[in-house]
């Protein structure tokens, strides 16, 4: 990576994300990131892999997901099956080596973004699994006795939801950065990125019942950018004027189109409640 990232056109980056990403790729170190949903952590891969002009890799983690499916797996089932068929393929055991994601990421000429994408989804033991590997840049194929060195150190980005806490040795060998939910004066920057030609009213007063509604009280899910985009690319498809979204008190009504932000039933019962109390108090 020889240029800063500084986000791109299409991603919005605070300083201290930029200052977080720079200070990783300058460290060699896998960068951490942590944030609610919704807060642009797995975008934040594809969007350092454009702006550097680097290929991207993604390796979507899920709970079932072991480490070593990121180095390789050897599928000796199929071996055994070729081997009963007579397949002239299973004399050579590289016909059966499936090579995983680091494995990608260690033998392309360029070097690239390895996104490794919600590692708390994992078994406890996941993050562990690879610190050999990421530290060193290398691994060992024990059916073919080959070592896969790394031709360029990948740009490394974890993300994690926080779902379970991460082992102290691992992160230990991580820059961690936590991506803040985006205060008003940035959401109006990622809204302008995405609608350049939205009203300044309407985005106005979707902003106040936007961050009105992340304040209530007992909410399963608060809104999250993503949801707020979708909000206003479907206020804009609808024609609703900035006085739909007005009110005296933003917590006690239901938005139009609520079904953008709102994403259980809980929640939208929550804000039933309180809509019909508001509406008692004022009779």
């Amino acid at each position: 990576m020889t240029q800063r990232f500084e986000g791109t056109d299409t991603y919005v980056a605070t300083e201290d994300l930029t200052v977080a990403v720079n200070a990783a790729v300058q460290l060699e170190r896998p960068l951490l990131i942590k944030g609610e949903p919704g807060t642009g952590k797995t975008v934040l891969a594809e969007e350092i892999a454009r702006a550097i002009g680097a290929p991207l890799l993604q390796w979507h983690i899920k709970s079932t997901t072991k480490a070593q499916q990121g180095l390789y797996e050897y599928d000796a089932v199929a071996r055994l099956r070729d081997s009963q068929l007579g397949d002239a393929r299973v004399h050579d055991i590289n016909n059966y080596i499936v090579k995983g994601k680091l494995w990608e990421a260690f033998t392309l000429d360029q070097r690239p973004v390895l996104l490794i994408d919600e590692i708390d989804k994992a078994d406890i033991e996941f993050p562990n699994d690879l610190l050999l590997e990421l530290d060193r840049m290398e691994f060992h194929v024990y059916e073919t006795q080959e070592t896969i060195v790394a031709n360029a150190r990948p740009v490394v980005i974890i993300t994690s939801n926080n779902e379970k806490e991460l082992p102290d040795a691992f992160l230990r060998r991580c820059f961690f950065h936590y991506i803040r939910f985006p205060d008003e004066e940035t959401m109006k920057s990622i809204i302008d990125v995405h609608f350049p030609n939205i009203q300044k009213r309407l985005v106005a007063e979707a902003l106040n019942v936007f961050y009105e509604l992340r304040d209530v009280p007992g909410l399963k899910k608060k809104p999250s950018t993503s949801e707020l985009l979708d909000w206003l690319k479907l206020l804009m498809v609808e024609d609703i004027p900035p006085e739909a979204l007005k009110s005296d008190d933003a917590k006690s009504v239901i938005p139009p189109l609520h079904g953008a932000l709102m994403k259980n039933e809980q929640d939208v019962h929550l804000l039933e409640r309180l809509a019909f109390l508001h509406r008692r108090e004022k009779s």
